[in-house]
């Protein structure tokens, strides 16, 4: 039922603002490739639309695999007001503990990122160019979900608290309105000794947020004129009731950065278990699997991207 109940609020949210897979996903992966190092860089760049665009594929799996929706969550708060207290980082004793139904149900995304990451490892290894490919967009998906706060919780869409759509506005409306001015230079990806350990610290991170992105957004609502917190809007031919910009605005304000550093530690942590599976497959020359060399035009647009990611900046993506 509950997988059911997040697949209607994700069509929702489809229908209203994009999904954060629509949008934000794409961004995440696309400026996850100027983290890596030259070695990779070539490879990364030469398949830049492919990572880009591959970076939904899990969300619209979850629309026919009834397997997929856990994957992209963790309900921390299920276990406890200490959650990560409790829980076992390794998935056998994890299960041994809580059963594995339990934790199926609950969200498994904290082990989906290492699984991800072993398939990584192994196509690189492979040389498998459509493996590393896949693979990669697959793996960004999964860290950058677990860096958004609502994905830590039972309380996903505000069900328990009287605001449904928080979701939405969180991690659909204000990256779609204000991200163009985030800063987006996070540096260069960087070893990752123990992939599931890092999966589990993102997860607490995130946890942690989950307070404020709910509290915040209740004061906003207290004192927000109500005929002022949603428009009208027409979208694939129909009047739909969205958030206004005004309302995303002050929530934007209220949240003082939270939404840009999250999607900041996106771009890093994607980046950075990219580099890190290629590292522990050994750094085999990825030069040698680029099939078609970007053409002159597109080497002169991935230089203009490269130096504004180190200015912060970046091309708007017309995905």
């Amino acid at each position: 039922m509950k997988s059911l109940i997040r697949t209607f609020i994700a069509l929702t949210a489809l229908l209203t603002c994009s999904s954060w897979g629509f949008f934000a996903h794409r961004r995440i992966n696309h400026v996850a490739v100027f983290t890596l190092p030259r070695a990779m860089s070539g490879f990364y760049e030469a398949n830049i639309d492919f990572i880009t665009e591959h970076a939904i594929d899990p969300d619209k799996r979850r629309y026919v695999d009834s397997l997929e929706a856990p994957r992209h969550f963790f309900d921390a708060d299920h276990y406890g007001k200490r959650p990560f207290m409790k829980m076992p980082v390794k998935w056998k004793e994890a299960a041994r503990k809580y059963s594995e139904d339990t934790l199926k149900k609950y969200g498994t995304v904290p082990w989906e990122m290492q699984y991800q990451y072993y398939r990584l490892v192994d196509a690189f290894k492979k040389h498998d160019t459509t493996g590393i490919l896949k693979t990669s967009a697959n793996l960004g998906h999964y860290i950058a979900d677990a860096h958004v706060p609502l994905h830590l919780t039972q309380n996903y869409d505000g069900q328990t608290t009287n605001q449904a759509g928080i979701h939405a506005l969180w991690e659909s409306c204000i990256p779609e309105l204000f991200s163009d001015k985030y800063n987006y230079y996070v540096g260069k990806a960087r070893y990752i000794e123990n992939p599931l350990n890092e999966a589990f610290k993102i997860c607490r991170a995130s946890f942690a947020c989950v307070d404020s992105v709910l509290r915040f957004e209740k004061n906003i609502d207290k004192n927000f004129p109500a005929d002022k917190k949603y428009v009208m809007l027409k979208r694939n031919g129909k009047m739909m009731k969205d958030y206004s910009e005004a309302y995303a605005k002050a929530y934007q304000a209220a949240l003082k950065g939270m939404v840009e550093r999250r999607m900041r530690s996106s771009i890093l942590s994607v980046g950075s278990f990219w580099y890190s599976a290629w590292v522990d497959a050994g750094q085999p020359d990825l030069n040698k699997l680029i099939a078609k060399p970007p053409t002159p035009e597109e080497r002169k647009k991935i230089r203009q991207e490269a130096i504004l990611y180190k200015a912060g900046k970046i091309l708007t993506l017309n995905h």
